[in-house]
């Protein structure tokens, strides 16, 4: 006989079960769809918000952290759309998709290159075609991640790109999150690149408020011999929000994959990244810069799986951690059996600028060919002192001379985006979070002089 330990719901999972009650009613899509999301929410409900008895979760208790759900965003006012238009018109990227409050609004965006179509996920799910909805569904990437389900349950709206076979986007397109409202945002999006075409995607983020909590899915397809390059902005100020980021990616055959984040000033967020290799000789890039402080929780987690033959992969995440801020970074490379001449490295590096900072670090490797070439390292430490003392020694205040280290710590992984206009644009963002850190008072203990 055995006995099986049943934990309460907390006020956060009861909040989600009224909302999914009350909302699925209206939420779009077809009877099958309507099917799709209650048999996800079914998921859901059994596992409950994922804690630190999943090994996946153990460093990001959401049960504990997720105090409470707040209400579902509803769809954006004519005086937001307005007041908007004027703002994103003047700073914002002329060729960009605009989502508010997560949802698609046509009339925020502009400039679309020919040989792309793009489709709000409403209309998408209306239309029910199979083979879409299959590829929105990508569950058999994620498998039963309760934070995917609950998405899949709740999905509102996102845009759909489908880019046409052998067309080749030069400029970037950027897809904009605008946060209207203190609400929850259940967004998911897809980019179908096809056979032989190319697009860069830059995601960046536009905070009206404080405060929110975002649950989004983007779901990647590159085709045979198609290019996709992808750059992430997830930056504040924002320290009350939430923000839990999934990404389902399927690269074909010689195609490849680059996908860049910047994190930076919310709260706490979460990205995951479920990566298959379905074609042989195809390659993929993960990298990321994180720049913590407060009490800033920011965790990385992947799972890359080759089961092609003679694919590569590289990640590489820098996280730069002041005050009481926490990293972490959980990836995991699994080689299937028959994927021979695999290639796949990962590293993860971590600065740590206060005594009070935490980085935890679980790279894993899963091998089950044995023609292959794996390896992966993580390093966590403080500052350089010969290095900072060398920078005072030549005229610069501390300060300045640590600002120089973090600045180039992050550009080894910024330059490698590939795309001037966007390095510049993250290159900023950072030059504007140590501008904005409070200077160091106590100088390393030195003494003589270095030539």
């Amino acid at each position: 006989m055995s006995a099986e330990i049943l934990q309460a719901r907390t006020p956060a999972e009861i909040s989600l079960a009224t909302v999914f009650d009350d909302s699925k009613a209206r939420l779009p899509g077809t009877a099958r769809v309507a099917k799709y999301r209650e048999d996800s929410f079914s998921v859901f409900k059994a596992s409950g918000l994922p804690h630190r008895r999943i090994e996946a979760w153990h460093y990001t208790d959401l049960r504990a952290l997720m105090r409470n759900a707040l209400p579902i965003a509803a769809l954006p006012t004519a005086a937001i759309i307005d007041g908007l238009h004027e703002k994103l018109a003047a700073t914002a990227p002329a060729q960009r998709l605009v989502l508010v409050d997560g949802f698609f609004v046509p009339q925020l965006s502009s400039n679309l290159p020919e040989g792309i179509r793009v489709r709000p996920l409403t209309s998408v799910l209306n239309e029910g075609q199979p083979d879409l909805i299959a590829l929105l569904s990508s569950q058999d990437l994620a498998g039963r991640d309760s934070v995917v389900a609950l998405n899949t349950a709740l999905m509102q709206d996102g845009v759909v790109i489908e880019v046409a076979p052998q067309v080749v986007i030069a400029e970037p397109l950027y897809l904009i999150h605008v946060v209207a409202s203190p609400t929850a945002h259940f967004t998911r999006s897809a980019v179908i690149v096809g056979a032989g075409a190319s697009l860069r995607l830059a995601e960046m983020h536009h905070r009206g408020v404080e405060g929110g909590q975002a649950n989004a899915c983007l779901i990647v397809s590159v085709g045979e011999g198609a290019s996709l390059g992808h750059a992430v902005g997830a930056t504040g100020p924002a320290a009350q929000s939430m923000r839990l980021e999934t990404i389902m990616a399927r690269v074909g055959a010689s195609a490849k994959f680059d996908s860049f984040a910047l994190v930076s000033g919310i709260g706490l967020i979460r990205r995951q990244i479920f990566l298959r290799f379905e074609g042989i000789g195809a390659s993929a890039s993960l990298t990321g810069v994180a720049l913590l402080g407060g009490r800033e929780h920011a965790d990385t987690t992947l799972h890359v799986e080759h089961a092609a033959q003679g694919c590569v992969s590289r990640e590489t995440f820098n996280y730069i951690l002041d005050e009481e801020a926490t990293g972490i970074f959980q990836g995991k490379i699994r080689v299937a059996p028959g994927a021979q001449k695999t290639d796949g490295k990962m590293l993860s590096r971590a600065i740590l600028l206060s005594d009070k900072a935490a980085m935890n670090n679980k790279p894993e490797l899963e091998i089950f060919a044995d023609d292959v070439a794996c390896g992966h390292g993580a390093t966590c430490g403080s500052l350089d002192s010969e290095q900072l003392f060398y920078l005072q020694t030549r005229g610069l205040p501390l300060p300045e001379a640590e600002a120089l280290l973090l600045e180039a710590f992050a550009a080894e992984v910024i330059d490698s985006i590939g795309h001037d206009a966007l390095i510049d644009v993250f290159r900023q963002k950072v030059k504007a979070w140590l501008s904005g850190r409070h200077p160091v008072m106590a100088a390393p203990a030195k003494t003589g002089s270095k030539a």
